[in-house]
């Protein structure tokens, strides 16, 4: 904790215990002076009589001590003035002549009187540590020695040097002592608040991590569940807290229910666990989960943490992972076979045309030589696209701009005859530039938009949108760095989830006539910029396709 000092010549006020902190002890300093100057006006009165000279001027220090004490409550306490340096010289001054009048006309009790010096310089020596509370010091002891040298007779000088000798002590000591406690307690007070702050940005972490945190105390009773927790388990963690939590938690996540009940009975650890989390919505996804138990301070038994995280991403890319080698192999076969077919399906054509045209066919004969040739015809495409699907790979590669490669898709697209008026095409983002190889990025938005385009059956909305997300953006597990997004959204009547999920699969279609290459082309080509495809349908609502990219790319990865 900084000092607070006041920019008015003031005393610098620091971070000090409750009982030395300034506004506290000049608190207990007005009220001793005004007990003292109470007594003093009774005395005052007594002696009126016999001495009203004395009594007029004790009357007077007392009226000055009240009208000082008023003045430092008000503005202190009413006005909230910072107090400093000099307010509390005035304060001083004050007592310093209270107090001389009293030992001054003290008479015989004037040694017993004295002792009022020791409480001033006392007060003071903790209120103005250092200079000044050595100036208040110095001039009690000047004012007592004048007045027991210059005023009385026969002064015992032994006698005064030793009362002079602990008034100088007394200062000493309280304020060695007062200096140690602030320097105790600002240290204090430092290491409070950066506790403070370790545990602020620790409940910061917990709060903004993609991770679940959980801990249940030795009875079961939550003790500590962060947003992220509460999101993945569907659980109110503030209405939950200090509430017996195992048995909702066993009806949502029954593998990280087991796992924290073997933590409590058994002290057993999880690592690298997987389980389910069931949704209210009857659905469920996996998460991988671990467990520590530790003591607490004040428990006799241990408590349990979970760390868990929905993994769902990370499966799914270690399935596209999967796919991409599948397509691999696919491709190669597909190589070998288009040109093992292709050249006989050549000369099957040829020869079939031929006879086709010679004197002896008939019209029979015609019309099954244009079938066949028509066949072949149709067969000698679907080789072509066997041949595009094994042949996708990057070959020139260079800055590119993502935005104007999907207006020219789009542009494309909008001249085939699938699209017609009643579909509508927009493209929409940032001018985002990257690494690639620019026909197969062509390729890529132009499979895509058409798909979109046929999805929507001659009415509806294509939305491609291009920008660079955050990190966060990305799905858990991935690998790309400064990432590029594209994003194909229509408005169609969605994809069924049996076909979703075996989409990009070479040979699955979800349109009549297709060949079930065009998504697995899409497929290798974006596997190919080692970027990352992402498929969200849902029957009725629709069909999004979020393909990220590296913005850049690094000189490690081979084109």
């Amino acid at each position: 904790m900084e000092s607070r000092r006041v920019d008015t010549g003031t005393h610098p006020i620091q971070a000090v215990p409750r009982f030395l902190n300034p506004r506290l002890l000049l608190h207990r300093i007005l009220i001793g002076r005004i007990v003292v100057a109470v007594a003093a006006l009774i005395w005052a009165g007594w002696m009126f009589s016999s001495q009203p000279g004395v009594a007029f001027l004790l009357a007077l220090v007392v009226l000055l001590a009240g009208t000082m004490s008023a003045y430092a409550g008000h503005a202190v306490w009413v006005r909230k003035v910072e107090p400093g340096t000099v307010f509390f010289g005035v304060q001083a001054a004050v007592d310093l002549i209270l107090v001389l009048a009293l030992v001054h006309y003290g008479q015989g009790a004037s040694t017993a009187l004295a002792s009022l010096f020791v409480v001033l310089i006392a007060g003071y020596a903790l209120l103005m540590p250092g200079t000044g509370g050595g100036v208040v010091t110095l001039v009690a002891l000047l004012l007592y020695l004048l007045d027991r040298t210059l005023v009385e007779t026969g002064v015992e000088i032994p006698i005064l040097l030793g009362q002079l000798a602990v008034f100088a002590f007394v200062f000493l000591m309280v304020s060695v002592l007062s200096r140690r406690l602030q320097v105790a307690a600002t240290e204090q007070s430092k290491l409070k608040h950066e506790l403070q702050r370790i545990r602020l940005e620790a409940d910061e972490i917990l709060r903004s991590i993609r991770t679940g945190v959980m801990t249940v105390d030795g009875h079961g009773r939550l003790a500590f569940m962060n947003p992220t927790a509460e999101r993945l388990l569907e659980l109110n963690g503030e209405r939950l807290l200090g509430r017996p939590v195992l048995d909702s938690l066993k009806a949502r996540a029954p593998d990280l229910h087991a796992a924290m009940v073997a933590g409590l009975d058994e002290q057993d650890r999880v690592t690298r666990g997987e389980g389910l989390v069931h949704r209210a919505d009857g659905t469920s996804f996996p998460i991988g989960l671990s467990t520590t138990t530790f003591e607490r301070q004040l428990e006799s038994l241990p408590a349990v943490t979970a760390i868990f995280t929905d993994i769902s991403d990370s499966i799914h890319i270690q399935e596209l992972r999967s796919r991409a080698e599948r397509l691999e192999a696919v491709a190669a076969l597909s190589a070998s076979l288009a040109h093992e077919i292709r050249n006989p399906l050549a000369s099957i054509r040829s020869s079939v045309e031929q006879l086709a045209r010679s004197v002896q066919a008939d019209d029979d004969d015609r019309t099954l030589g244009q079938l066949i040739v028509r066949e072949s015809d149709r067969l000698s495409r679907l080789l072509s696209e066997f041949l595009d699907f094994s042949r996708v790979s990057v070959h020139d590669f260079s800055r590119v701009n993502l935005y104007a490669v999907a207006v020219q898709a789009v542009t494309l697209v909008r001249e085939h005859p699938d699209c017609g008026a009643g579909v509508v095409v927009r493209v929409a983002g940032d001018q985002v530039h990257l690494d690639a190889d620019e026909d197969l990025l062509h390729r890529i938005v132009t499979n895509l938009v058409l798909n979109a385009v046929q999805a929507c059956e001659g009415k509806g909305e294509v939305l491609v949108t291009i920008d660079q997300p955050s990190p966060a953006a990305l799905p858990i597990g991935s690998d790309i760095h400064s990432p590029v997004r594209l994003q194909i959204q229509d408005d169609g009547p969605g994809i069924e989830p049996d076909l979703r999920e075996r989409l990009f699969q070479p040979f699955v279609s979800g349109r009549a006539g297709g060949s079930g290459l065009g998504l697995a082309i899409v497929q290798r080509a974006v596997e190919a910029h080692r970027g990352l495809v992402l498929l969200e349908s849902t029957p009725g609502r629709g069909t999004t396709f979020t393909i990220f990219f590296h913005a850049t790319w690094r000189t490690e990865e081979p084109a």
